[in-house]
C-alpha cells in the first residue's frame, strides 16, 4: 500500500515528500539460432523474458521550501529518475509524492501538465535551447505555454534576461552563445513561470570549470534573491558542498 502523508497547509512550510519504488520492466527477447543444411545462419525469435529493473527502491526524504538540494551519486544510481519523479514527468509504480500537500501520483495527466507549467522549472544538462529561437523568444515560449500573454512574456522574458547578465544577447541564437550563456538562458527560462521549485540536472556538466563557477554563483544568488528551492542532480563535487541538504543514492537506494 502507497505511504500516504500528511497534507500541508498552503500557509505552512513547503516541501517535497518523496517515499517510493520506481521500477522499470525491460523485456528482452531470446533467440534461437535457426540450422539450415543450405544459407548462413539466420535468427529467430523464440520468445521473450521480462525482468524487473529497481531504479528507485524506497527512496524517502523531506525537502524544505528555499533550501538548496543536491542529488548525487554514480552513473545509474537513479538520480535522472528521481529528477524525472520530482518533476511529474513519470510516475512511481508505487510510494507517493507530495509538494506542498499535493500528491502528485494522485494528480490527472492535466493538473500534471499545469504543476510542470506554472509550478516548477526545469534546467536540463544539454540546455535544450530550441536553436531557431532567439534567447528571448526561448524565454517567452516558455512563459506562453506557462499561461502569460504576449506583453507580459515578453516583459518576464527581459527582465529575467537581464538579471542573468544577458540583455545583451536577446536576439541571438543559442549557436551564437557559448555554453555558459547558453546555460544561462535556460536558467532564465525555467525561472520564467515564478516556479516554487526548479530542478536542474547536471547544471555545470556541460561547462569548464570557470564558467561552471558563475553558474553555481548565479544559481545561489537567485536561491537566495528569490527564494526558490533549487534540487541540482551533480557530479560536480564544489557544487554539492554548498548545497543542504544532500541526498545520496546508490543502487537506487539513498545512503546515510
Amino acid at each position: 500500500m502507497a505511504e500516504r502523508f500528511p497534507p500541508v497547509q498552503a500557509a505552512a512550510l513547503y516541501t517535497l515528500r518523496f517515499s517510493t519504488t520506481s521500477v522499470r520492466r525491460e523485456r528482452f527477447a531470446t533467440w534461437e539460432r535457426s540450422r539450415l543444411p543450405i544459407a548462413r545462419p539466420q535468427t529467430s525469435m523464440e520468445g521473450s523474458v521480462e525482468f524487473e529493473v529497481r531504479a528507485l527502491d524506497g527512496v524517502t526524504f523531506t525537502i524544505p521550501t528555499g533550501a538548496f538540494a543536491a542529488v548525487v551519486g554514480e552513473s545509474g544510481s537513479g538520480k535522472t529518475t528521481l529528477l524525472y519523479l520530482l518533476g511529474a514527468l513519470d510516475r512511481p509504480t508505487s510510494g507517493s509524492i507530495a509538494i506542498a500537500g499535493r500528491e502528485l501520483h494522485r494528480s490527472t495527466q492535466r493538473e500534471l501538465a499545469k504543476l510542470r507549467a506554472r509550478t516548477v522549472g526545469f534546467v536540463f544538462q544539454g540546455f535544450d535551447l530550441i536553436p531557431s529561437l532567439t534567447a528571448l523568444e526561448n524565454i517567452m515560449l516558455a512563459a506562453r505555454y506557462a499561461g502569460y500573454g504576449l506583453r507580459e512574456a515578453k516583459g518576464r522574458a527581459l527582465g529575467l534576461l537581464a538579471e542573468v547578465g544577458l540583455r545583451d544577447r536577446l536576439d541571438h541564437l543559442p549557436s551564437q552563445l557559448s555554453g555558459g550563456q547558453q546555460q544561462r538562458v535556460a536558467i532564465a527560462r525555467a525561472l520564467v513561470n515564478d516556479p516554487r521549485v526548479v530542478l536542474a540536472d547536471e547544471p555545470t556538466g556541460e561547462l569548464d570549470s570557470k564558467t561552471a563557477g558563475q553558474i553555481v554563483s548565479l544559481l545561489r544568488r537567485l536561491n537566495s534573491l528569490r527564494g526558490v528551492t533549487i534540487v541540482v542532480v551533480t557530479h560536480n563535487r564544489e557544487l554539492s558542498s554548498l548545497c543542504a541538504p544532500v541526498i545520496q543514492l546508490a543502487d537506487g537506494k539513498t545512503v546515510a
